[in-house]
């Protein structure tokens, strides 16, 4: 065994060598190219590698005046007022937070929700969290509600029911365990009886 030993260990100390040469070799090559040696103040900014960080691709946000974007809104707010007031937007459609889910709906959609609610067969209900409205040419978004006064949409419930059964098991093998459950979720249908805006925006 330390005649194995001293056989490996000679190629370690020739590689050891040849690694101290090397550096005697670099050192004596520094002097004679005095470029090849920076320090970190010699560094400028404008010598730096263009980046993704130092310079990003997007361009710089331009600071618009708040005089302009004063009369630009009330451009665009005319605009609607328009028409809203010649009802000439085409056919609107909403998104509307419902039982915990989002809808984007349409005059006489329907919605199948996955849970009871409290109205009856034949009711009408309002859904009063309403994220969005859009039309053929505009869109006006909440923030992020829209207000119960600007717009109304409404539901009727269709049918109250359940879904089919869904049969979940677990086996061991060698174990004598099995179990077997049944879920069934309770459904309602609503149909969406329109959507409606105020003649103006404020």
């Amino acid at each position: 065994m330390p005649h194995a030993c001293a056989v490996h260990s000679f190629p370690v100390k020739m590689a050891l060598i040849r690694t101290a040469e090397l550096w005697r070799a670099c050192g004596r090559l520094l002097p004679l190219f005095p470029s090849a040696i920076r320090t970190q103040s010699s560094v400028t900014v404008g010598s730096m590698a263009r980046t993704s960080l130092s310079s990003p691709p997007w361009p710089e946000p331009a600071i618009h005046d708040p005089e302009e974007e004063r009369s630009r809104h009330a451009a665009v707010v005319r605009t609607v007022n328009e028409k809203l007031r010649r009802r000439d937007f085409g056919r609107l459609f909403a998104v509307v937070h419902f039982a915990g889910h989002q809808w984007k709906v349409t005059s006489e959609d329907l919605i199948l929700v996955e849970n009871h609610i409290e109205a009856e067969c034949g009711d009408r209900i309002r859904m009063e969290k309403v994220l969005l409205v859009g039309a053929e040419d505009f869109t006006l978004l909440g923030r992020p509600l829209l207000g119960g006064e600007l717009v109304r949409v409404e539901a009727t419930v269709i049918e109250k029911t359940e879904s089919w059964p869904r049969i979940h098991v677990t086996f061991w093998k060698r174990h004598r365990h099995q179990r077997k459950k049944v879920f069934i979720q309770p459904q309602t249908v609503l149909r969406i009886n329109g959507i409606e805006l105020a003649p103006t925006l404020t």
